[in-house]
């Protein structure tokens, strides 16, 4: 036996999970992610169980000189939970989350899907302020801010983070919270996987119910112009527990959109109200009256059946390519661009995605966490999506023109929303302060730069 099998032998017998090679039968499962992209074939595939499996993975990386890649839900854009003949070490096993519904907090292990997060929160009228996407990662979303339908009344998701248990560069189980290791916690909010694998996080609920007032209004695409000057004044003026977002795209079939309307461009107002559904009504009614509402799709709704409402568009396996900016503003230049573009979308599941942002995380400090952008009102995610790998050049161009031709109306990304587009762009989702903190804190935890298949902080 050659000395690198003999030492895998040894890593499998200590190992309490499953170690997959090319050629095993699940190995082609476990290696794909949700971007179909990418079709890369680590060397070895480790499916953690718990903590102790994790911090045995990532020694026998480092003693085996292997690029380590980390799979939660592997759902990022840009890749990075599967690398080419490295170790991904895979999380997906993990799913367990414990809440305690007296103190409202939440216990959730590393793998986690959101939609396991929800299913366990919701048997006390408890959620995670987090994604929209029920197959995302709770892990991926949480280390790069995380945000959602009740983050403007209740902060981001890093904003509701408490404590971390993590294996660090050197394969040790440590803590990190506001008492301990404070810097290894403020880079883990908003600082990617840069500074170890997240085991366990733990979460502070909120009690919203088990429903709420929700719903699609549907407007048509022709007034988008008109309406998008409409729109970013008059969110603007909504209660932190109203958020209504903005999709551009061509309609899905749903059964309240007229079906004439179904595969055409229309602009989709997707809203959360948390409280009185009467008083939401009418805080929605100014949206419905302005032009022509084409589609209803309001009323109470239970929250878990909200959060997995779009996973159908977001389906896993398509090719996917997002550029992303946050924006300063909405005004009469930057629409005109964005309608333009709009109308030219190179696929029917491409989508101009602009959720209002604001609310209570926009009144924490931008250096107190890593996600520094907390002021812009605006992000614009350019979610574009197609099938066929003939198609990628002109997908991609389509994205980056009218990534570029948005720039002079942006300040900063969200890290979560980069695609593989380069060191500067990574730097670009920081401020020059939280940067040199973070690469402070990169320093001293992974010097080396183990962890390094992510929107990477070099040490």
């Amino acid at each position: 036996m050659t000395e690198f099998a003999s030492s895998l032998q040894d890593f499998r017998n200590q190992f309490a999970g499953t170690v997959l090679i090319p050629g095993d039968s699940a190995y082609d499962e476990h290696r794909a992610i949700w971007n179909g992209m990418f079709d890369k074939k680590p060397a070895l595939i480790a499916r953690c169980t718990s903590r102790e499996d994790v911090a045995l993975s990532v020694k026998y990386a480092r003693k085996n000189d292997l690029l380590i890649s980390v799979k939660g839900g592997g759902h990022n854009s840009a890749g990075n939970a599967v690398c080419d003949d490295g170790l991904m070490i895979d999380l997906s096993a993990m799913q367990d989350v414990k809440v305690n519904p007296q103190n409202r907090t939440a216990l959730v292990e590393g793998g986690c899907l959101l939609g396991r997060v929800d299913e366990a929160t919701q048997e006390h009228g408890l959620a995670v302020s987090a994604g929209i996407v029920s197959h995302t990662g709770a892990g991926g979303l949480t280390l790069g801010g995380g945000f959602g339908w009740i983050s403007r009344k209740y902060g981001l998701t890093i904003d509701n983070l408490l404590s971390v248990e993590l294996v660090t560069a050197e394969g040790e189980i440590v803590k990190a919270s506001a008492d301990e290791n404070e810097d290894l916690f403020w880079g883990t909010r908003g600082g990617g996987g840069n500074f170890g694998i997240v085991t366990t996080f733990e979460f502070q609920a909120a009690h919203i119910g088990t429903e709420l007032y929700t719903g699609p209004v549907v407007k048509h695409f022709e007034d988008a112009g008109a309406y998008i000057h409409f729109h970013q004044q008059y969110v603007r003026t909504l209660p932190d527990e109203m958020t209504v977002w903005m999709v551009l795209r061509h309609a899905p079939p749903l059964p309240f959109i007229p079906e004439e309307y179904h595969g055409k461009l229309v602009i989709l107002l997707p809203f959360v109200w948390l409280g009185d559904p009467d008083e939401g009504e009418k805080l929605i009614q100014p949206l419905r009256d302005f032009g022509d509402t084409i589609g209803d799709g309001s009323g109470v709704k239970p929250w878990t059946g909200w959060q997995s409402a779009f996973d159908g568009l977001v389906s896993h396996g398509a090719r996917n390519y997002w550029k992303s900016h946050h924006l300063k503003y909405l005004d009469e230049k930057s629409i005109e661009v964005i309608t333009r573009f709009a109308a030219q979308m190179p696929s029917e599941e491409c989508e101009v995605f602009i959720p209002h942002m604001e609310g209570a995380p926009s009144r924490i400090e931008p250096a107190a966490t890593a996600f520094p952008h907390r002021y812009t009102p605006f992000v614009l995610n350019l979610h574009t999506r197609w099938q066929e790998k003939s198609d990628d050049d002109r997908c991609i161009a389509w994205a980056r023109d009218f990534h570029d031709a948005t720039r002079p109306f942006s300040k900063g990304v969200y890290v979560n929303f980069l695609s593989e587009e380069g060191d500067a762009r990574v730097r670009e989702a920081y401020t020059e302060e939280v940067w040199a903190h973070l690469v402070e804190v990169k320093r001293k935890w992974d010097p080396e730069n183990v962890f390094r298949m992510n929107q990477n902080i070099a040490p």
